[in-house]
């Protein structure tokens, strides 16, 4: 529950701290007061839109925050998971806190650790409920409607588990249309790569290849110079009268009389007798090679032609001669991979069409379990109304359900279900039921709403319920019954109302009182808890206005008397 709120800084609020208790609480005050303000620092404090317009002139920031007393386990699990794990609560605690700054800028922390805007929301949800003058209105969305009748038959783990099979059967499907969608892209693509696949495999390029016949290109278009070389090379070597095989061999010979004395001439003999036998063997290779290099037109004419095909295709690809054999293997790997994409397209048929039935007999338990607990609920909150001056009211609970049919490549139902859950209203003896949302006028709407929050308040796990000024258009007699169903809720929650009725104040367990002072020229909102007598000229203020008498001060004791049962 929440236990204190403070505010600093806020339009009209300078420094503003309230203590607050269990049970029902009621915040009176003229129009104009600031009783908005408050309800808008508490909606910063859970995460709603701030702005610089809200900072007090003349100071630098504005601040909003909620202390939060956490003692149900389960509502503190949620909590600390939210906040991503862990023990964060110290001593129950729940510290909130928002701040703007007068040039747009804030920040917001829990229990002192900064957090994002996101999480304040979050947490937000599971703490505080502010149903507003137009919170009626969303009572007129078949989804709204829908969502209290599961909250009232406990029907969430219904719910979540046929939302878990929608959403495998939906990722399912939109896989598959992905694959559709792209089945003209695929056959466009598989044409061009068969091609590219065949021209490629007509050439088998081959690594090496290229390089390999460029220099034999070389050598056939070089055959008479190569042969001109090589006889020329032998002939100097060793044909030749002066010889390099013969001048070698000569000179290691004019040195063998002296080795035997001179150990380095034995050497240098040795070393030419060895060269001169290596230029023999380089000459006979050279004339071997020459008389090998004979012309071969024909076999020139072949090579040029596989050059010319390696350009040709090099150019087409884009890629280096050496480098087509890489692309013919890359080409055939993606064929492979849109024959696998063909594959996966028909493997999902199975599977999709078991998720669809699994989706289908979840949301059959969904509808079942709306079905069984849709008369009780309609019953439940009619009865509620006859107590908020709707004695002839009639209200029920209609479950229309819509086969989602038996194609599982068919979009799924919607997250809510196949079903259309509509409340229908007569708020006459003799009229027909109609849709809410077509005959309900918005004080109907209201305590309808009222009743609904009523007949939850045992099955609603957020602690704190808000209502600002639901009394709009409400007179005496009616506020009283709108006070006792709040004082209702109040048993299970905490229930804080904004209200200009002095019945529905009465019913309050504690009543504060919110007002606008001006000092030095600012004016500024102050909030103070009333004690006995404080509440009676409160009370009698509001029935009377400033110039209530002593008469109006006993009816606003007797009404507190009636409400509390004469205590």
């Amino acid at each position: 529950m929440l236990r204190e709120l403070s505010v600093q800084n806020l339009a009209l609020i300078e420094d503003v701290h309230v203590d607050l208790e269990n049970g029902y609480i009621a915040w009176t005050g003229e129009t104009g007061a600031g009783k908005s303000l408050l309800l808008t620092a508490m909606g910063l404090v859970l995460g709603g839109k701030a702005s610089a317009d809200l900072v007090r002139a003349g100071k630098p920031e504005a601040r909003a925050s909620a202390v939060f007393e956490i003692a149900d386990p389960s509502l503190r699990a949620d909590l600390e998971a939210i906040l991503g794990g862990g023990e964060i609560l110290e001593d129950n605690a729940l510290i909130l806190t928002r701040r703007v700054s007068a040039q747009g800028r804030g920040g917001a922390s829990v229990n002192g650790l900064p957090v994002t805007i996101a999480t304040l929301q979050k947490l937000g949800e599971r703490l505080v409920d502010i149903h507003g003058q137009d919170e009626g209105r969303a009572l007129m969305d078949p989804d709204s409607q829908r969502a209290l009748l599961d909250d009232y038959g406990a029907l969430g783990d219904r719910v979540a588990t046929y939302r878990t099979a929608r959403e495998a059967h939906d990722a399912l499907r939109r896989k598959r249309q992905e694959l559709i969608d792209a089945t003209e892209a695929r056959r466009r693509e598989r044409a061009l790569l068969e091609f590219e696949r065949d021209e490629l495999a007509a050439a088998l390029p081959k690594p090496g290849e290229h390089e390999e016949l460029t220099r034999e290109a070389h050598r056939l278009s070089s055959a008479d110079q190569l042969r001109t070389a090589a006889a020329e090379g032998y002939s100097l070597l060793y044909e030749a009268d002066r010889s390099a095989q013969g001048l070698l061999k000569r000179v290691a010979r004019s040195l063998e009389p002296m080795a035997r004395a001179i150990p380095e001439l034995a050497e240098a003999s040795t070393t030419l007798e060895r060269l001169a036998d290596e230029a023999k063997e380089v000459a006979f290779s050279l004339r071997d090679l020459g008389e090998s290099w004979g012309d071969d037109p024909s076999r020139l004419e072949d090579v040029e032609t596989r050059l010319a095909l390696y350009r040709r295709l090099s150019a087409r690809f884009r890629c280096s001669p050496d480098e087509l054999a890489d692309r013919w293997a890359a080409t055939e790997a993606k064929l492979a991979s849109l024959e696998k994409d063909e594959a996966d397209l028909k493997a999902l048929d199975a599977p999709l069409a078991s998720a669809w039935a699994s989706m289908k007999l979840a949301a059959s338990a969904l509808t079942a379990g709306r079905r069984k607990v849709a008369k009780d609920f309609g019953r439940a909150i009619q009865t509620r109304l006859k107590a908020l001056g709707l004695e002839g009211a009639r209200l029920s609970v209609d479950v229309e359900t819509r086969d989602p049919g038996d194609d599982p490549t068919a979009p799924p139902p919607s997250e809510g279900g196949s079903d259309r859950v509509e409340m229908l209203f007569s708020a006459n003896p003799g009229q027909e039921p109609r849709p809410l949302r077509k005959v309900a006028s918005g004080g109907e709407l209201s305590r309808v709403t009222l009743a609904a929050k009523a007949v939850l308040a045992t099955v609603d796990r957020v602690p704190t319920l808000v209502f600002d000024e639901i009394d709009t258009g409400v007179g005496g007699r009616l506020g009283s019954a709108l006070g006792k169903t709040l004082a209702e809720l109040g048993r299970h929650h905490q229930v804080i109302c904004v209200t200009h009725l002095p019945q529905m104040a009465s019913y309050a367990r504690r009543q504060w009182v919110i007002r606008k002072q001006v000092e030095r020229g600012r004016s500024r909102t102050t909030i103070a808890p009333l004690d006995d007598d404080q509440r009676v000229a409160e009370l009698a203020a509001m029935l009377r206005g400033d110039s209530a008498a002593e008469g109006t001060r006993n009816e606003a004791i007797a009404m507190l008397a009636e409400a509390h049962g004469g205590r």
